[in-house]
């Protein structure tokens, strides 16, 4: 699964559980947005990579 679709899939319950407020989603989507341009953003994919690499070599 996609880490966008993961993320996009909390986001959507923290808003039905109104644990998130509208603006505080949009202000993340900006973040990550404006994240994706600066020389941070192949550090956070490595790191993103690592975690998803370990996440699916996990058996229940």
């Amino acid at each position: 699964m996609s880490a966008v679709l993961l993320l996009g899939l909390l986001i959507w319950f923290l808003l039905r559980i109104r644990y998130l407020r509208w603006i505080d989603a949009l202000l993340c989507g900006a973040f990550g947005f404006l994240l994706s341009k600066t020389v941070a953003a192949p550090f956070a994919q490595a790191f993103l990579d690592g975690v998803t690499g370990f996440l699916g070599q996990l058996r229940f």
